[in-house]
């Protein structure tokens, strides 16, 4: 078994799909597949069994698995070891980070970086899912979940208060909320995850009973251009509701946890030159104030 056989065994035992295997190998569906099957052909036994739950490793299966383990170890250890130890001011750094914090910050910190670090080149992947660093899939992660992993290091690079926001249209056509009514009357935006995953629902600590929820969204940049097109009352960070010139509701409310936004990587490579230098630009994104 080569080390790519081993990485197509471990993806798809992980994520016990082929789409979801392929997502994270970045390759297509088929490929996957294919190579799986190989696999099992040349080492003459069934490494997974395919059931209505997905992908799950035969006795083989878990044998093979734990050896592919042992070369991804190694691997990432080579890895370790080479990239701590270059200082050179060029190469590939991988960001992952969400839509709205990449239009907002990472770009604007990328395109300053550009001009003084020109033999960088950044692979940039934004979307809601996360990614694991202890795994290589990413250098630079900017989410906003605190990891609790021992091996990664962390920075804080912002705290925002979550405010209530909408349209100016909205509020001539609709007016305002009163509070502690429920938001009987009006429509909202909201962050799917958050609405589907929670049986008593709030905006900015306000129960939301009363009200329609016009949309649900699947990410934070889709809840402000939702907003900002009308749509309804949605909660975003009130420091990006500024950034898109939204009107504020309730404007001495605020949900009592605030919307953190953390700067994660793997302790082997923040000594790393090229990736040092994009983790200051970054930084020093979100520490400009806001354009709004």
């Amino acid at each position: 078994m080569n080390w790519d056989d081993a990485r197509m065994l471990l993806a798809l035992s992980r994520e016990r799909t082929l789409r979801r295997a392929a997502r994270v190998l970045r390759v297509d569906q088929a490929t996957v597949g294919r190579r799986v099957a190989a696999l099992e052909a040349d080492l003459g036994s069934t490494l997974f069994l395919r059931t209505p739950v997905g992908y799950q490793l035969t006795a083989s299966g878990e044998l093979a698995a734990e050896l592919a383990q042992q070369m991804e170890r190694a691997a990432l250890e080579l890895a370790a070891r080479l990239q701590g130890t270059d200082n050179e001011l060029a190469g590939e750094v991988r960001i992952a980070t969400t839509d709205s914090l990449a239009c907002d910050f990472v770009l604007p910190a990328l395109a300053q970086l550009q001009q003084s670090h020109p033999q960088i080149r950044v692979i940039l992947a934004s979307g809601s899912e996360l990614v694991n660093l202890s795994q290589r899939e990413t250098d630079i992660a900017i989410r906003n979940l605190r990891p609790d992993n021992p091996d990664l290091v962390l920075r804080k690079l912002a705290s925002w208060s979550l405010g209530l926001f909408a349209s100016d249209s909205y509020v001539q056509r609709c007016g305002e909320p009163g509070e502690g009514e429920g938001f009987n009357g009006h429509e909202l935006v909201v962050y799917e995850p958050y609405w589907r995953g929670n049986p008593s629902p709030t905006l900015v600590d306000e129960p939301i009973g009363q009200a329609r929820v016009a949309l649900a969204v699947g990410s934070n940049l889709m809840l402000r251009r939702a907003i900002a097109s009308g749509l309804g009352i949605g909660e975003i960070p009130i420091e990006l509701g500024e950034r898109d010139g939204l009107r504020r509701l309730w404007p001495t409310r605020a949900r009592r946890k605030p919307y953190e936004v953390w700067l994660v990587t793997h302790q082997d490579l923040r000594h790393t030159a090229r990736v040092r230098v994009v983790i200051e630009a970054l930084v020093r994104a979100f520490a400009m104030p806001s354009a709004g």
